[in-house]
């Protein structure tokens, strides 16, 4: 039960400490964060120092993640929660005095799919010298909600259609394409790969001409598969002064929030709800203006659920503007 202080150490949140007794110890649980800001510095000379910092906090905070975008090059900051990813951009400004320009929040959305679609794809290209020819047969189909993995690749090719040297290739294609799906981009949960025949050729085959095909393949059955688009709900407990009990509800249900339970607790009413993340920004300032600033919330990531379906067609029309 001691509480003790150490000077000097190089460790990140979550390492055990001993006196040389090997131990293995159960890790503690670190969700996956729920919000994203695009963070860039305001002067190129800052950046060394920008990263630092990050890098940092990234062993202090098993929860707080950074990444950088592939395809524009910005640092994404990842987080539970607005409050938590401001608090960060504070300790940036106020510790290592570097000023942050910041993108607007990112939810976490991802992509799902709800019926089994068969492929059958043929990949083939000629040009000048060697050509590309590679064809893959078989279905997609989502995985029991339950299921541990988010992915699963099941090899059922018999005989020799496809050389086993280009197996590997098929499933890298696979996993490329599940990792952006065709609605807005986002990776694609819940999906089984089964691979039951395909073609090749003697000289075109290669493993660019698998991937390509598999890539193709995927994108061709994903949009006969019911698509959906999953959106972070989040566990919300908001403690309100009782008279403030039936507004608080009122916003949390304009909020497509969904009430579980409330009840009182001394001369306060506590309310917990489900609500989407996209929904919650903004809503410490909303809470404490319905207030006078005596109402509080906390916020935990629960779970994905799908986007109702006018949601979902005005997020696939802002990625296409």
């Amino acid at each position: 039960g001691d509480i003790v202080a150490v000077f000097g150490m190089d460790c990140s949140s979550g390492d055990t400490l001993t006196d040389g007794v090997k131990l293995a110890m159960t890790s503690i649980r670190v969700p996956e964060p729920v919000m994203s800001l695009a963070l860039t510095p305001t002067s190129a000379e800052q950046f060394p120092t920008f990263m630092k910092a990050l890098q940092r906090f990234q062993k202090e905070d098993p929860t707080f993640r950074v990444a950088t975008n592939s395809n524009t090059g910005e640092i994404i900051a990842s987080g539970m929660g607005e409050l938590h990813l401001e608090v960060y951009i504070e300790r940036i400004r106020r510790e290592y005095k570097v000023t942050c320009e910041v993108g607007k929040p990112k939810v976490n959305y991802r992509e799902a799919l709800t019926s089994r679609a068969e492929f059958n794809y043929l990949h083939k290209r000629q040009s000048g010298g060697a050509g590309q020819f590679g064809k893959v047969v078989g279905w997609i189909e989502p995985l029991p909600e339950d299921s541990p993995v988010t992915f699963v690749f099941e090899n059922k090719l018999v005989g020799t259609a496809v050389p086993p040297e280009f197996h590997s290739a098929i499933e890298k294609g696979f996993v490329e394409a599940a990792n952006s799906g065709s609605l807005i981009g986002a990776p694609v949960y819940g999906v089984r790969v089964v691979l039951t025949d395909g073609a090749s050729h003697a000289v075109d085959s290669s493993e660019t001409a698998f991937r390509i095909a598999a890539v193709q393949a995927f994108r061709q059955a994903y949009a006969n598969a019911s698509p959906i688009i999953l959106e972070p709900v989040m566990k919300v407990d908001v403690t309100v002064p009782s008279e403030y009990q039936g507004a608080t509800m009122g916003d949390i249900n304009r909020r497509k929030g969904l009430i579980l339970d409330s009840g009182a607790v001394g001369d306060d009413t506590v309310v917990t709800a489900h609500v989407p993340l996209n929904n919650m920004f903004g809503y410490s300032t909303a809470l404490r203006s319905a207030t006078q600033g005596k109402g509080e919330f906390t916020m935990e990531y629960s779970h994905h659920a799908a986007v109702l379906r006018e949601a979902q067609a005005a997020l696939v029309g802002e990625l296409k503007r």
